[in-house]
């Protein structure tokens, strides 16, 4: 038995999830108002005999323990998995390097919240911040901010953090590790040979999702450049994964669904101050799929309002690959030439909430963006405008909004919708890798699967990466176990299984390996694979049709105020798609017939 097993076996989900929400008792169940939308009659449900919860309402969505922990939290697989085996007494063996590491990272995020205190405390009371406290005068940043920020201040001295961190017992190698100080060639004033890193500078600490300091952003406050610099990366700081102010804003991100993401720290202050909670930033103009993918644990709705240069233009182009990983659209809010957010806010906050409500989707703006300054009269821009957008319209998995856009661009360009699509196919077909040769794999003693069929198909899909071009209707939700569907959704971003393990966390690693050295019957790839989605997707669908008749029953007899009429209609349309599944496995074995003269 697996670990993951081992916990989910102790664990109860109806007291896990009970020490976050009020659960009442209704029938064999339990139900709750949810806690990730706001509702007035309760549509979130506990299953106890399925460990497993789904909420009917405006998230229509569920899952295990795992999923619940992860969403709540914001946190990933690993962190809950570690967090509920902590509760449960289980013990991690297969991971005792990580654990060595998590009191590492446990000491870095101590000796960081020490400097964040110390660099605070500077700010409030020394002297020397007296060019600090004014910028964030001028500002207009109020005393509530900054304590709610813990805004601070580097000394500008060689080793003031150092010296007041080492009277607390923080050793010199710990600085350098958190980043805090830098290594120099010539010994120091005290014999050693590093000096702090931040001097003369605004501080801002930067935490994870759980609140925990990170690292540290740092502003000039003369006109020398960089203007501004962060933490280097260490064992619990990575730029790239980073958004900052989130264990701020989740609370209204999920209230809302909805995340406002800028790019800098004074953006995000500014619009705390003036009541808008849902804004964060991301650490940069480059928005990263990790980013993406941390906000989807909160809301699948995000809205950009990065500057209005050419580096802001181009992270919102990149954003239009992120839509498929939310299966929303992203949205793009149009601010004023020139402007940032920190402007706009503070000049008038009005303003700011036209934008919101004004923003236009990515894909809108990446076509505007084509298409501004060209004549598109002419044949030969027309053609450029076309050529340019394929590989948008190419990545797009959704062949509803594909089919939107290419209509767009027909009106736009003046050219026929048959010509774009025969573009298209042509530039999906020429852009499609050759089949991967199969790497052969020794056979590993696999651990106990909990869904051997989302085990069997992870494997496919990991050992056959050239079967990744016909999985566009393949959805994360029809993966049960929340580590099966963390490895299908690094799947889906990732190019190799080196870079895979690079999103996924160190403890589902183990789960990987197993699935990569799984031993598969050789042939018939794609057959196989979609006969494997199919039956994934009649096991997801029917898992939801039991739930909706559990909560149906409830609703019918007076045991909840839930929608009767609402929840017959979703279970009349599970019973469409569960009847489209099965018309669409007879198809499949009738054509293996006539291929075999056998069903497969």
């Amino acid at each position: 038995m697996s670990e993951v097993d081992e916990v989910k076996q102790k664990i109860d989900i109806v007291e896990v999830i009970g020490q976050h929400v009020k659960l009442t008792k209704s029938g064999r169940n339990f139900r709750a108002l949810c806690p990730f939308h706001s509702e007035k009659a309760p549509s979130f449900y506990v299953f106890p005999e399925r460990q497993s919860w789904h909420c009917f309402g405006a998230c229509n969505t569920g899952g295990d323990v795992f999923s619940f922990i992860m969403k709540q939290q914001g946190i990933d697989f690993g962190e809950a998995l570690r967090l509920l085996a902590e509760q449960t007494g289980v013990t991690l063996p297969s991971r005792v390097r990580l654990d060595a590491r998590k009191d590492e990272r446990e000491r870095l995020h101590q000796v960081n919240e020490a400097a964040a205190t110390y660099f605070h405390d500077q700010l409030l009371s020394s002297p020397d911040a007296a060019k600090a406290r004014d910028y964030l005068l001028r500002r207009g940043f109020t005393a509530d901010t900054v304590a709610a920020f813990q805004l601070g201040y580097g000394p500008d001295r060689w080793e003031a953090l150092k010296q007041h961190l080492a009277e607390r017992g923080y050793s010199e190698s710990e600085l350098v590790d958190a980043g805090l100080v830098v290594e120099t060639d010539a010994g120091s004033a005290t014999g050693g040979n590093t000096r702090d890193r931040f001097r003369n500078r605004l501080m801002f600490p930067i935490h994870d999702a759980r609140g925990r300091t990170t690292g540290f952003g740092a502003r000039v406050l003369d006109d020398s450049l960089p203007k501004y610099t962060n933490s280097p990366q260490t064992l619990v700081f990575d730029k790239s994964g980073t958004l900052y102010a989130l264990h701020l804003a989740a609370p209204a991100i999920r209230k809302q669904d909805r995340a406002i993401l800028v790019e800098g720290y004074m953006d995000v202050i500014t619009a705390h101050q003036n009541d808008f909670r849902n804004v964060i930033a991301s650490m940069g103009t480059a928005i990263t799929e990790r980013q993406v993918t941390t906000l989807k644990r909160l809301t699948r709705n995000i809205t950009l309002a990065l500057d209005a240069d050419a580096a802001g233009k181009e992270a919102m182009l990149r954003c239009v690959d992120y839509e498929n990983t939310l299966d929303a659209e992203v949205r793009v809010m149009l601010l004023p030439g020139g402007r940032d957010p920190d402007d706009v806010i503070r000049e008038d906050p009005d303003v700011w909430k036209d934008l919101i409500e004004n923003a236009v989707p990515v894909v809108d703006y990446a076509l505007d963006m084509t298409t501004a300054g060209l004549d598109l009269s002419t044949a030969r821009d027309q053609a450029r405008v076309i050529r340019e957008f394929l590989p948008i319209l190419a990545r797009m998995k959704d062949i509803v909004r594909r089919d939107h856009y290419i209509r767009k661009l027909e009106i736009r360009t003046g050219t026929r919708y048959n010509v774009i699509e025969a573009a298209l196919k042509d530039h999906m077909t020429a852009s499609r890798p050759g089949k991967a040769a199969r790497k052969s794999v020794q056979v590993a003693t696999a651990p106990l699967l909990s869904r051997p069929i989302e085990e069997e198909c992870l494997s496919l899909l990991l050992q056959h990466p050239e079967l990744k071009d016909n999985s566009e209707e393949f959805l994360p939700d029809y993966f049960q176990n929340s580590q099966n569907r963390e490895i299908f959704i690094a799947w889906q971003q990732s190019a190799d299984l080196e870079s895979l393990k690079e999103i996924l966390d160190p403890s589902i690693w183990e789960q990987v390996d197993t699935l990569v050295s799984r031993s598969l019957v050789s042939g018939r790839l794609e057959q196989k694979h979609s006969r494997l989605v199919l039956r994934l997707k009649k096991e997801h669908l029917r898992e939801v049709k039991t739930l909706e008749a559990a909560a149906l029953e409830e609703a019918m007899t007076g045991g909840t105020d839930i929608d009767v009429t609402q929840l017959s209609q979703e279970g009349i349309e599970t019973n469409i798609q569960l009847q489209e599944v099965f018309q669409q496995e007879a198809r499949a074995n009738r054509s293996a017939r006539d291929e075999s003269g056998r069903v497969p």
